[in-house]
């Protein structure tokens, strides 16, 4: 399957979702324009990680505001879209992803599991992980720091259930006076995401987006951007630009090929008399 992927790498301003959710629309407009058959977005972007207005504002899945602009705007432009958005259900809230199709239809959702301690106070955390089957492919979804759980035992068992391509809404924030210069951001991620993608034979999007934190328990510190693509080989392929200003999208065209079985290689380690 070969199709090509907009990287949108844009402004989340904390608290302010019509503003946010009108950027997101301009941006998958933008995207479908240019040929994109999928737009992958940041985290949280209807109201911004971590901010304190999660609690009250978060809406559910598919019905809220932020969910059906996003359908349509799918619909509207033909495009799948992927984004981070905040979810209501019953008295929990969660910090989610979702996938909608050309057509507007939600066809995979999220929910973050590994949380940064900092974040537990906004968001409950997410108890399933699940690959879908979509028009690009076997699609997984993860969330940020889904990827450096221990062992990155989440984006493998997404490799072991049979993902073509995991999709990561991020928000990737360094402290106010970070030197990208002397240390430059992203290694973390590199170290994360190119194993996975090259032991299962699956590319990753991770998406993060750009603008200053002023709320919440990072409030000083500042998204960059930074956004990364890898493709099945483990090899980058696309890097978004650092800064809180930087925002643009990436274009990458992806290619989805039939992936080798994978097992527990159980005979190299105990032979054949497991089987007995």
């Amino acid at each position: 399957m070969k199709f090509k992927a907009a990287m949108i790498q844009m402004l989340v301003e904390g608290g302010r979702k019509s503003e946010n959710l009108a950027r997101a629309e301009a941006r998958i407009a933008e995207a479908a324009a240019q040929g994109a058959a999928l737009a992958v977005l940041p985290e949280a972007l209807d109201l911004g990680w971590t901010h304190p207005t999660a609690r009250e504002e978060a809406e559910p899945i598919p019905e809220g505001e932020a969910s059906v602009r996003l359908s349509q705007a799918a619909a509207r432009h033909d495009i799948h879209v992927c984004a981070g958005l905040t979810e209501r259900d019953g008295d929990r809230v969660y910090n989610a992803a979702v996938l909608f199709d050309s057509q507007g239809k939600l066809v995979a959702s999220h929910r973050k599991i590994n949380e940064l301690k900092i974040g537990h106070e906004s968001y409950d955390p997410g108890t399933k992980l699940e690959v879908f089957s979509t028009e690009l492919g076997a699609v997984g979804l993860m969330i940020c720091a889904d990827a450096f759980a221990v062992g990155e035992v989440l984006s493998n068992s997404l490799g072991y259930l049979g993902a073509d391509i995991i999709l990561s809404p991020c928000a990737w924030a360094v402290p106010a006076d970070f030197d990208h210069e002397r240390t430059p951001y992203g290694e973390l991620w590199r170290r994360v995401y190119k194993p996975v993608a090259r032991d299962f034979s699956l590319w990753i999007l991770g998406v993060s987006n750009v603008g200053p934190l002023d709320a919440g328990p990072w409030a000083g510190r500042k998204c960059i951007g930074c956004s990364l693509a890898v493709n099945a080989e483990g090899i980058e392929i696309a890097e978004g630009p650092f800064g809180e200003d930087a925002d643009v999208i990436l274009y990458v065209d992806v290619e989805t090929k039939e992936r080798p079985a994978r097992g527990c290689g159980w005979e190299e380690h105990w032979g054949e008399d497991i089987k007995q």
